[in-house]
């Protein structure tokens, strides 16, 4: 209780004991500068809260005006007899030490957010937020500071918390917008660099917990949990002339190749205690591998913030944030930038369905289940421990839809793939009976989260219609990459999960009994065009006991890696775009490792330099040869030659381009046994170049082939006018082209 002779404050007592305890909601109300009466005279009253001072005094036009402590825990007040309300002052503070300092008063100020902000941000309609929440460095009435601002509606008072103010929460109470659930503060002196948090008390059974910054542009390294004010602002872009062209690049009829990336594990620095590159090493080491490569894009496992390394990402706290493990936000810009420079598009993993449950993240923000339901059966992923999004609250679909609009706009992103969209789709997704709850109408499907999928599509797609959209999304669901106004999902391209495991599976098995699998290997082109697809062999199929890539091959080592090769290079040719986790384009021999570096020494040995060559090649072929990529998306440009010879283990197929005239002729050994005089159907007669075979030398193979190309003779064959009479080599694919 305040002593008896502080008693000339013109508020009452009440307020600010609740002001000193931490637990009074509108401080605005309370601090800063008030029209009031004392003693009958009209006047202003200033009150400030400042518990490690043993006196304080206004400075205002050069004149020193002691206050008043009228609340012992550190409140004081000064009154003047003047009419004009909000006046420039700033507060000399006397500390217990004797040291004085002058600051200015963080609650004369207006408020910087403006009621048009609030009324979008209710309506779900404000595609900017980031451009207003979280903290953000600005001047206002030409005093330099930082603006807060925060959604915790269920709040009854929220306070910015950091080194500034010693961690008290206390000391710097946030200003309420009323129902918006908005509290916002302009804070002085605080600075880009400053670590912070927010304490919230609240109305549930006074809660008090310290949160991260759900809008945070940084944060600290882990295990450490602050925010860090970050300027994000001043980055010089050099990117003008990819941006520029990148509607072309991007175009679903452009040759796309993707190198997806886990920038922790990519390449360490043995030398210096195993840590990781930073994003500007990773631009000088990365990106001129990934020229070499032929690859068109990097994908990047998730670099939102996350606090555990073992998730990769896919469980993040800050979704604004690019992870400080590889340096600050401004590093990433220039890792980006580089990318562009070097004509190569980056694609971020993006995770909406679900977030963790660590205390300082989203999980039960504000004493409430804010971000996540409240009911488990809706708000829980078991096989992960992780939350789910309540898709149907527009604040959180504002969250989600502003993050992944902040990412294109401030760091210049290609292309965002939205990991687990099979678990956003079901409400059922891996649950039994009794664990789950039907939609309104008794089904199982989650009309919440598909109409924010249809939106995110939507919103993405008007502002940056040269953006490219990925779903992971791994069941039937019809319409995933078609339009919304069609009844689709929205999305540019659908990774074809039914693609990877039917082909996994027939690869593994040992060449003799391929025959009575061939159907595995065929049956994705009664499909491959209801979807815009995009073949992946990812970072999940190389972890979890599953095995490398050239480990999952039957076989010796030769027969290993021919057929990896053959693999890589049926991928190459078949309909859709392609995906290629690292490490596998070299034949690493053991699963990927989050915390260790690729095995880059195994590049000493010609067959994994041979195998990096063949990735490379493929690459470069589909990006030269239009008949492999510019009608990846269309039955037209797809022919069989042959799908049945099941007892040789030979497909045979075309390949062509908008020009029709244009085409290449693919043939698959999937047998170790060479195959000479074998006869395929082709369209035209002439001279068919051997484009590429996967069994050249230069590649590790045996170096059979057809000597360059072969004549094409007039005999129809397989109802084709003329027949190519060739030599397939072992477990091998040919291309071959008309001269």
């Amino acid at each position: 209780m305040p002593n008896s002779d502080l008693t000339k404050a013109t508020v009452d007592q009440s307020a600010l004991s609740a002001i000193a305890g931490g637990y009074h909601g509108a401080p605005f109300d309370v601090l800063g500068q008030h029209l009031t009466e004392r003693d009958g005279k009209q006047g202003i009253a200033i009150r400030t809260f400042q518990p490690q001072a043993t006196s304080v005094s206004v400075s205002s036009g050069g004149k020193l005006t002691p206050m008043e402590k009228v609340h012992s825990d550190g409140i004081f007040e000064a009154f003047f007899t003047r009419r004009k309300k909000h006046f420039v002052y700033q507060l000399d503070v006397t500390l217990f030490d004797g040291n004085v300092y002058q600051a200015e008063d963080p609650y004369r100020f207006l408020p910087f957010l403006s009621d048009y902000d609030m009324h979008l941000f209710i309506e779900g309609n404000h595609f900017k937020l980031y451009d207003k929440f979280g903290a953000h460095a600005m001047e206002l009435e030409g005093v330099a500071g930082v603006g807060f601002a925060l959604w915790a509606p269920n709040a009854e008072r929220v306070s910015v918390i950091g080194d500034f103010n010693q961690w008290d929460g206390r000391r710097l109470p946030m200003r309420s917008r009323g129902d918006s659930g908005v509290w916002e503060l302009f804070v002085p002196g605080v600075a880009v660099g400053d670590v912070y948090k927010y304490e919230i008390r609240s109305r549930n059974m006074g809660y008090v917990v310290k949160k991260a910054d759900p809008y945070a542009f940084s944060a600290e390294l882990r295990p450490r949990t602050g925010s860090v004010v970050a300027d994000i602002e001043t980055y010089a872009w050099q990117d003008a002339v990819w941006m520029a062209e990148r509607k072309e690049r991007q175009r679903l009829n452009a040759p796309i190749s993707v190198y997806e990336v886990h920038l922790g594990s990519w390449q360490r620095v043995p030398e210096d205690g195993n840590r990781w590159l930073t994003y500007r090493e990773l631009a000088d080491r990365l990106i001129p591998y990934v020229q070499e490569m032929g690859f068109t894009h990097i994908e990047l496992l998730p670099v939102t913030e996350h606090p555990f390394d073992g998730s990769w990402g896919y469980q993040a706290v800050g979704y604004f944030a690019p992870t400080s493990r590889f340096g600050s936000p401004q590093d990433f810009q220039y890792f980006v930038d580089a990318c562009h420079q070097a004509n190569i598009g980056v694609i971020l993993d993006w995770v909406p369905a679900h977030f963790p449950k660590d205390e300082h993240g989203l999980s039960y923000f504000d004493g409430t289940h804010l971000y996540e339901h409240a009911d488990p059966r809706l708000g829980e992923h078991q096989d992960w421990g992780t939350l789910i999004f309540n898709y149907g609250r527009n604040e959180v679909q504002s969250f989600l839809l502003n993050s992944a609009l902040f990412w294109l706009d401030k760091y210049h992103i290609d292309g965002i793939r939205v990991d687990a969209v099979a678990s956003m789709l079901y409400l059922d997704y891996s649950r039994e009976a009794g664990q789950w709850i039907p939609n309104q109408y008794g089904g199982r499907e989650n009309l919440e989260a598909i109409a924010f999928l249809k939106r995110f599509n939507e919103v993405l797609h008007l502002d940056y219609p040269d953006v490219l959209t990925f779903a992971e999304e791994s069941t039937s669901w019809p319409g995933v990459s078609r339009p919304t106004y069609v009844g689709g999902l929205g999305f540019d391209l659908k990774w074809n999960m039914g693609w990877m495991h039917d082909t996994l599976e027939y690869f593994k098995q040992d060449p003799v009994h391929r025959r009575y699998h061939q159907g595995m290997l065929t049956f994705s082109l009664l499909y491959a065009f209801t979807e815009n697809f995009i073949l992946p062999f990812s970072h999940d199929e190389v972890v979890h006991g599953k095995g490398s890539m050239i480990d999952r091959m039957p076989g010796d080592q030769w027969q290993k890696f021919a057929n990896l090769r053959l693999l890589y290079t049926f991928m190459a040719c078949h309909p859709g775009k392609t995906l290629l986790f690292m490490g596998c384009e070299f034949g690493q021999y053991q699963e990927w490792r989050f915390a260790q570096s690729l095995d880059w020494n195994l590049l000493e040995y010609p067959l994994h330099q041979q195998l990096r060559g063949l990735v490379a090649a493929l690459n470069h072929m589909q990006q030269a040869q239009p008949a492999l990529h510019q009608l990846d998306f269309e039955s037209r440009g797809f022919e069989w030659i042959d799908m049945h010879d099941a007892e040789n283990s030979v497909i045979t197929f075309i390949r062509r381009a908008e020009d029709p005239t244009d085409f290449v002729v693919v043939a698959c050994n999937l047998t170790p046994v060479p195959r000479e005089n074998y006869r395929i159907g082709v369209p035209q007669h002439g001279f068919y170049t051997e484009l590429f075979n996967s069994d050249a030398a230069e590649y590790g193979g045996a170096n059979i082939g057809n000597y360059g190309g072969v004549h094409a003779q007039d005999q129809s064959w397989q109802g084709r006018p003329a027949s190519l009479d060739i030599t397939l080599p072992p477990l091998a694919v040919v291309v071959f082209k008309p001269a």
